[in-house]
């Protein structure tokens, strides 16, 4: 009866945490990081579940017989907001983990 009553309670918490991480990941599709390159000539815009919502490139940095350093910015700010979306993740989710030490690959 004893470990009845203890599956059930644990039950119970993981249906609790599952629902507080479905919350936030709602809430992470809502916020937003912003990467840089070329001292902000090229910025891209991710949430914090890793989509890229916007790339803003300066006319300035756009130079037709250069096209590989447009590129290389590029991909230098999408690898940026990639990062700092990915941070936003483990922070908000380890919040809700509250240091248990749940390192599992692939869970958020």
């Amino acid at each position: 009866m004893w470990c009845v009553v203890k599956m059930d309670k644990l039950f119970k918490q993981a249906q609790k945490m599952q629902a507080q991480m479905l919350q936030i990941q709602e809430r992470l599709a809502e916020e937003k990081v912003e990467g840089a390159a070329g001292g902000g000539m090229v910025r891209v815009a991710a949430n914090g579940q890793g989509d890229i919502l916007s790339v803003t490139i300066s006319p300035e940095v756009i130079d037709p017989q250069d096209p590989e350093m447009l590129e290389d910015l590029v991909l230098a700010a999408v690898n940026e907001a990639l990062r700092l979306s990915k941070e936003l993740t483990n922070q908000r989710m380890g919040q809700l983990t509250g240091g248990m030490g749940l390192n599992v690959p692939g869970l958020f």
